[in-house]
């Protein structure tokens, strides 16, 4: 990683996965393979078709996810992660190895303070 700041492109990656459905997207077609639009809003309670749709639609810009689209009626199309987009897992696994070990601090330190206070 590059030192100085405004050569760092921590934002830049940021700005690409993070959004509140941006990295659920991505675990779900990681982990879970591929959906059809639907199916996808389905495992993503709370998710609007419009915010939905923007997510995909960012996601494939960047060819995270690739959208497939099969000529008949009607249309049937497929969201799935591309090859490129695998090569997030290193990250991903990242960011839960690290919010795991804050929430076990955060606990850890709550248990602390209370047994001090009793």
């Amino acid at each position: 990683m590059d030192k100085n700041p405004e050569l760092c492109k921590v934002e830049d990656t940021l700005h690409i996965i993070v959004g509140k459905w941006k990295p659920i997207i991505i675990m779900r077609l990681l982990f879970q393979g591929t959906f059809r639009f639907n199916e996808l809003k389905r495992t993503l309670p709370g998710i609007t078709t419009k915010t939905l749709t923007a997510q995909l639609r960012e996601l494939e810009e960047e060819d995270i996810i690739e959208r497939v689209i099969y000529p008949q009626i009607p249309p049937k199309v497929e969201y799935s992660i591309t090859e490129y987009g695998r090569s997030l897992m290193p990250v991903l696994d990242s960011l839960h190895n690290w919010g795991t070990a804050h929430l076990q601090r955060k606990t850890q330190g709550k248990a602390a303070a209370e047994s001090s206070t009793s």
